[in-house]
């Protein structure tokens, strides 16, 4: 078997192994800053924050906020008949600051 045959399987794997990865570390940084925002009262947990949100919007809400740890705000995401719905809310207050794709 030809060595290139065995190497672009290997070269391909090894990129995939690495997207892979990337995402959930990105998620679990996102996680702890939305901790330490809380444990220093910056924020309200994210329970709190979807029993405020959650009444408010029509659609299924999809779950796992994003996190943006510079403006201390959540980015939620719903379903409403086909299309995605962005909202906004402010970890510290819990208002809905933005809504897109309504």
């Amino acid at each position: 078997m030809p060595m290139k045959t065995l190497v672009l399987p290997c070269v391909a794997g090894a990129l995939a192994a690495t997207t892979l990865a990337v995402p959930a570390e990105a998620g679990r940084r996102d996680q702890d800053a939305a901790f330490d925002a809380v444990r220093a009262g910056r924020s309200q947990p994210l329970p709190q924050l979807e029993r405020r949100v959650l009444p408010q919007i029509r659609g299924d809400y999809l779950g796992r906020p994003e996190y943006d740890p510079g403006s201390n705000m959540y980015r939620m995401k719903f379903m409403r008949n086909g299309s995605v719905i962005w909202i906004d809310v402010d970890g510290r207050t819990g208002q809905i600051l933005r809504r897109s794709g309504e």
